[in-house]
């Protein structure tokens, strides 16, 4: 086939993933295909030395790997298409939220090696986590490419099918949580008189945590634990929150979120 790797759908995930591959080595920009109906997001990827087209099918024919790069509510128009598939030699990648390997395949009308992945945004900044997990159809060695690729972003773990929904649900959905507490840290640094400096003060603050917190060899409670002297500020701050069970509120949204995730894969 004359592609390695064709994206049907060039958004910013798509983006990502595509110049992760070329950076990391892992395909060159001639053996990458995409496509979308959108011109500016074509040119872009032209922009990268990508191949770039309307014709979804030219992708699907061509392709060794065919990653489903496109809204979940847009894929039943796409799903006619991967009857072409040669299940034989070609493998396909969804990183569409809450499409299950088997809806894929019913969609299809055939059996496919499918493998599905949950990323999320901060693999545009190549600080991605993935979860990656194999299909029925699957054979071994068939997810060896998508963690590459997608560690190549930032982080990847193969899980099963069965835990995506989770997986949406802790980091997926996650970087959304860190910009709520992002932006209640700038609503307080307003109140205290440092609009010009809040925003600042809050992101580098989360960025620093979240390094300290990848480096370390202390949990995470060790680390609060260390940042907490007895009778201190931070302490204050902190029954503060448990006695408005802040944590207790965080961990049941996050609950809500993998209940959504099945909901929405039904």
């Amino acid at each position: 086939m004359k592609y390695k790797l064709g994206f049907i759908g060039a958004g910013n995930m798509a983006e990502a993933v595509a110049k992760a591959a070329i950076n990391q080595g892992l395909v060159s920009a001639d053996k990458i295909i995409a496509s979308d109906t959108n011109e500016t997001r074509r040119e872009l990827f032209a922009d990268l030395g990508i191949n770039v087209t309307q014709d979804s099918d030219h992708v699907v024919t061509e392709s060794r790997q065919i990653m489903l790069a496109v809204k979940p509510q847009v894929f039943p128009d796409v799903a006619k298409m991967l009857a072409k598939v040669d299940a034989q030699r070609q493998v396909v990648i969804s990183i569409m939220a809450g499409i299950t390997t088997a809806k894929i395949q019913e969609l299809a009308g055939q059996p496919l090696r499918i493998i599905r992945v949950m990323p999320n945004t901060p693999m545009m900044v190549m600080q991605g986590m993935a979860g990656v997990a194999c299909g029925q159809c699957c054979q071994p060695g068939d997810d060896e490419f998508a963690m590459k690729l997608f560690g190549a972003a930032g982080k990847a773990v193969s899980v099963s099918e069965s835990d995506i929904d989770a997986i949406t649900a802790i980091s997926g959905s996650g970087p959304a949580y860190i910009f709520y507490l992002a932006e209640a840290m700038q609503d307080a640094a307003d109140k205290m008189g440092l609009s010009e400096d809040g925003a600042v003060l809050a992101q580098q603050t989360i960025l620093g945590a979240a390094l300290l917190l990848g480096q370390s060899q202390d949990s995470a409670g060790e680390l609060r634990r260390k940042v907490t002297s007895p009778g201190g500020t931070t302490q204050a701050a902190l029954e503060y929150m448990e006695s408005k069970h802040v944590r207790e509120s965080i961990t049941q949204g996050i609950l809500r979120a993998q209940a959504r995730s099945i909901e929405l894969g039904k």
